[in-house]
């Protein structure tokens, strides 16, 4: 089976590995040049430098004959571009796309896109199941308090890269609840050293979630 990956993140590189261990063949498109190097040292010829929106590069990389195409990368209007061309340009039998935003879930699956994977829905799921004691915590409660989970990927040019969690400025009513690394998901303390690729689950109220988003934000 040929499998194209989009977007040299922690979970496009994790997912070429896994894929490459199991003598798929495996194809990693990143348009970043710097973490095209950094992630083609180890992977090698298993990544390809390309923005995976371009007819040209995927051609080049042969969308043609690939049998699934994922797209994950921090970017919904790109991972939906990626497979929406995969689908009418090159006649992609099984595209998956990785949702950021989970309002455009229904919207990804109504333009066709086989599947979709939210790491924000993921996270909610867990919320609503038993935590201890009995209890449980209740979406609908987040909603009364007008609170959103936010995801976030940190890039190689985060201002945020090498700080502790107490070293960031945080808008008031938001609270930094796990990161992601590798394979791993973390509960994090004041001290946690956030790191290139780490993804950053928080809980932030509505109006205060672009001020959040921002301050990982690069330049």
């Amino acid at each position: 089976m040929y499998v194209i990956i989009v977007g040299g993140g922690n979970i496009g590189y994790y997912l070429a590995k896994t894929l490459a261990a199991e003598h798929h063949e495996v194809l990693l498109l990143e348009k970043d040049r710097i973490r095209y190097q950094t992630i083609s040292a180890e992977l090698g010829e298993l990544v390809m430098q390309g923005d995976g929106c371009e007819v040209a590069i995927q051609r080049q990389a042969g969308f043609g004959r690939a049998d699934v195409v994922v797209a994950v990368t921090g970017s919904d209007d790109d991972n939906l571009v990626v497979c929406q061309m995969a689908k009418m340009e090159h006649n992609v039998p099984r595209t998956i796309s990785r949702v950021n935003d989970p309002r455009n879930e229904a919207l990804f699956k109504t333009l066709g896109i086989d599947a979709t994977v939210s790491s924000t829905k993921i996270i909610y799921n867990l919320i609503e199941q038993e935590v201890g004691g009995g209890e449980v915590i209740p979406l609908a409660a987040l909603n009364r308090g007008n609170i959103e989970i936010v995801e976030i990927e940190i890039g190689p040019k985060s201002p945020v890269v090498g700080k502790t969690i107490r070293d960031l400025d945080l808008p008031t009513q938001a609270l930094i609840i796990s990161l992601i690394r590798g394979e791993q998901a973390i509960l994090p303390t004041a001290d946690s050293t956030l790191m290139e690729g780490d993804g950053v689950i928080a809980l932030v109220t509505a109006d205060k979630a672009r001020q959040l988003r921002d301050l990982f934000a690069e330049p």
